[in-house]
């Protein structure tokens, strides 16, 4: 009998990784969906409630302090719990916060329940792309995590729609909120529909459910090599942060993490305050959610692309050429005036950046062996969640400073140093998963 890793590794892509895949995908576009929402917020927010652009700040970078925390922990709880049990805690959490949020009177509230959300959703989205990668083929693994984060243009066109079609309504800020204590209700459809993960099954040395889940899973659907050695029993891993820095992992661990940093410092100072940016600009609210939305609807053929490369140049090249051009597509919407530059330097950004955030939280669970998988990939995040929590509070100071071109110059520097570190992370395409260390 083949061990579940070659089974899993070896598998045709069938429904059961559709439904693994679409599942994980739902919840990832309502994260995306949630924090994309506090954009167009904020936006309204600063003209009912008169916000000083340092309060308003300070509302969405508390969000990212809890998703710094939560994606630090999220992984460390996944590796000890599961990953599917921590994927719903998540997705419950956040939900319910967000709800709450649309009942609050003042900001102090505000900030208390977006810190919850934070909590959730960075402790979620790191398990959710160990999950997947757990499941896929290793042909097409790549593929299927940018596909997963394709979900994510999916909740960011529902924000788009609903903050132009919603939040310019009298307390259209609220309702808005409302809808995005839809993932409360789905967290009981991940809780009880997907399966765990095999491999961390039999990390954990639980064999028997780890074959059981696997039989179920792949069905007829698994390429097993004849004379392949069966899977010892395997003893409960003991493995925690340390580890990500001891051997050959400790360069890639340490790569891995500036990329994290700065593609969040670039990607969250620049999307966040773009309806905000636009209404500074003399669009009204209207005008400003409308382009934000056209902005928006490019991250689909990004992650289309990206999804198609991946597995053709691999994941390095991918990842750096698209971070190359979400630098160069950054100077160049700093300067942009007119209507129509904005809107295309906007669209490259969109479509160049996102397809860089499939391709890096693609290759963020492959650097690491089981044991540590979610661990390795949370804390990337968590450090990657540091800058997100400086880059809304960076943009409106430098934006008042000396406007938009200094501002996307800095994030383009950024996207640079990113591309460069990219290389030094290596390249797993078509590599066995549980091989720990990743060529380089």
């Amino acid at each position: 009998m083949t061990s579940v890793s070659q089974r899993l590794d070896g598998a045709r892509f069938s429904r059961s990784h559709g439904r693994i895949l679409t599942g994980s995908g739902l919840g990832w576009a309502l994260d995306a969906m949630d924090v994309g929402l506090i954009s167009f917020i904020i936006a309204a927010l600063a003209v009912e409630w008169d916000l000083a652009p340092g309060t308003a700040g300070w509302i969405t970078s508390v969000g990212f302090i809890g998703m710094a925390i939560g994606a630090s922990l999220g992984g460390l709880l996944a590796d000890r719990f599961g990953r599917r049990q921590v994927f719903a805690v998540t997705l419950l959490v956040y939900g319910l916060a967000t709800g709450a949020s649309a009942l609050v009177g003042g900001v102090g509230a505000l900030i208390a329940l977006r810190f919850l959300v934070g909590l959730g959703l960075g402790s979620e989205l790191p398990v959710a792309s160990t999950y997947v990668s757990e499941f896929a083929p290793a042909r097409i693994r790549g593929r299927l995590v940018v596909i997963l984060e394709a979900f994510w243009a999916v909740g960011w066109t529902a924000s788009a729609l609903i903050g132009y079609f919603v939040v310019p309504l009298e307390n259209g800020w609220r309702w808005a909120f409302a809808l995005g204590a839809i993932p409360a209700a789905y967290a009981l459809v991940v809780r009880w529909g997907l399966p765990e993960s095999p491999r961390w099954l039999a990390a954990r040395g639980r064999t028997a459910e780890a074959e059981a889940i696997t039989r179920r899973f792949l069905g007829d659907s698994a390429d097993a090599a004849d004379g392949a050695a069966p899977e010892a029993p395997a003893r409960p891993a003991r493995a925690g942060v340390g580890t990500l820095f001891r051997g050959a992992l400790a360069r890639k661990t340490a790569a891995l993490w500036v990329v994290w940093f700065c593609v969040n410092f670039a990607y969250y100072g620049a999307f966040i305050w773009i309806p905000s940016i636009l209404v500074a600009q003399g669009f009204d609210l209207v005008r400003s959610f409308g382009y934000t939305l056209i902005i928006t609807l490019a991250q689909l053929p990004g992650y289309a692309v990206a999804a198609w490369l991946i597995e053709v140049w691999g994941r390095r090249a991918t990842l750096s050429v698209f971070l190359v051009g979400s630098a160069l597509s950054a100077m160049a919407f700093g300067a942009a005036g007119e209507v129509w530059q904005i809107l295309t330097f906007g669209c490259l950004l969109s479509f160049f950046n996102l397809g860089a955030w499939g391709a890096l939280y693609a290759i963020s669970p492959e650097v690491y062996p089981t044991a540590v998988r979610a661990t390795g990939a949370g804390w990337a995040a968590g450090v990657g969640r540091i800058a997100s929590i400086a880059a809304p509070l960076f943009t409106p100071w430098a934006l008042a400073a000396s406007g938009a071109g200094l501002v996307f110059t800095v994030f383009a520097i950024a996207f640079a140093i990113a591309a460069a570190a990219a290389w030094a992370v290596g390249d797993m395409r078509g590599v066995p998963l549980d091989e720990a260390v990743p060529r380089s």
